[in-house]
């Protein structure tokens, strides 16, 4: 079967964004959104932009066989013209991982919740794990890697300098009886340089996802391209109103890195989304899936009332869960009740990516 292939790059610039999560308040924000946000967020501006019946026959498509399939948004990085792009660390081990326990070396391990592509396809596509990898943890953890060695020149520890979190002040006002309430709310703001200068030549990071359509839709694919850009001017995430959440998109074709990744052939699968589906084979609940799950929720405010209602909460699987049949996930039907105006789904359709896990 043909596939198509995209690789969207969201520029926030100096824009901050809000990506809030169920339970953890406006205080605090992630530095990324997961698929199922995303979807809601496109499905939304799609709405907006082609009407109510074209969102109808998009989402009946999409119970029949999904038309596109897309990935959460992860960091990149760019420092002089070269791109950096983060995956989440897979829940199995790699290929030649050693078994022996060894605290010097697992200390550092674990705190890796993302890698970046070179080395995530070395480790999970390629070689796998080597003993130069595992020094070089063994020095990360007493302070004696150098940056010129492989792991650290490859980005592998820089995750947390793409970006940061700050809380800013804010008042709301009460409509009835104007009495204030002081709050914060968190604000992920990733690396930008306004001014290009010679030390720092285009460096700046952001978001990006994988978006693949199982087969050739020239149309389909530009209205997908139209919602995003319309997307990128009302902004991604919570507190549009100040302005928050917007950003330049750029809709590219795989780099050559990247689509050495996605035509491997592996027996086992990595989720690079959430996924959810209503019956789950014994295929993927076998003795070799590693996985963790997430609790999935939130509001809807498209009532007629005005009125904000909470959806069904849903359980999904997490980016990271590694199975050794390809999932494929489901839309899932998270109307509240006795909400009536129109079904609202939360997406469990799934992308992964093929690797090879040690046994």
């Amino acid at each position: 079967m043909m596939t198509n292939w995209k690789l969207i790059r969201l520029n926030f610039g100096q824009t901050p964004a809000h990506f809030g999560e169920v339970g953890i308040g406006l205080e605090e924000s992630r530095e990324r959104v997961r698929s199922d946000t995303l979807f809601s967020a496109l499905i939304s501006s799609y709405a907006r932009l082609f009407g109510k019946e074209k969102v109808e026959e998009l989402l009946e498509n999409f119970q029949q066989s999904p038309c596109f399939r897309h990935s959460s948004t992860f960091i990149y990085r760019c420092q002089k013209d070269k791109y950096t792009y983060y995956l989440p660390k897979p829940l199995a081990f790699p290929k030649n991982y050693p078994i022996q326990k060894d605290l010097e070396f697992t200390k550092t391990y674990k705190k890796l919740s993302y890698l970046p592509l070179e080395v995530w396809q070395r480790w999970y596509q390629g070689e796998g794990f080597t003993n130069s990898d595992r020094l070089e943890l063994i020095n990360t953890t007493n302070k004696t890697a150098k940056d010129s060695d492989p792991l650290h020149k490859a980005g592998t520890f820089d995750y947390g300098q793409t970006f940061k979190i700050d809380k800013n002040p804010k008042v709301a006002i009460d409509r009835t009886t104007r009495s204030t309430n002081f709050y914060h709310t968190g604000f992920v703001q990733f690396e930008s340089s306004p001014h290009q200068v010679e030390s720092q030549p285009n460096q700046h990071s952001g978001l990006y996802f994988i978006l693949n359509f199982p087969t050739t839709n020239p149309k389909l694919e530009k209205e997908i391209q139209a919602t995003l850009k319309f997307l990128g001017e009302e902004g991604l995430g919570g507190e549009r109103s100040s302005g928050a959440g917007r950003f330049d998109l750029e809709w590219l074709d795989l780099t050559e890195d990247w689509k050495k990744v996605v035509q491997h052939q592996q027996s086992n699968y990595c989720l690079i989304s959430l996924f959810w589906d209503d019956s789950l084979s014994s295929d993927l609940l076998n003795e070799t899936a590693c996985y963790d799950i997430q609790e999935r929720g939130g509001w809807i405010a498209s009532s007629p009332s005005g009125y904000q209602k909470r959806r069904k909460m849903v359980r999904m699987f997490t980016e990271g869960s590694v199975f050794s049949a390809n999932p494929q996930g489901k839309l899932a039907n998270v109307t509240p009740e006795p909400f009536k105006a129109h079904k609202v789904y939360r997406s469990g359709v799934s992308l992964s990516l093929p690797i090879s896990i040690n046994s």
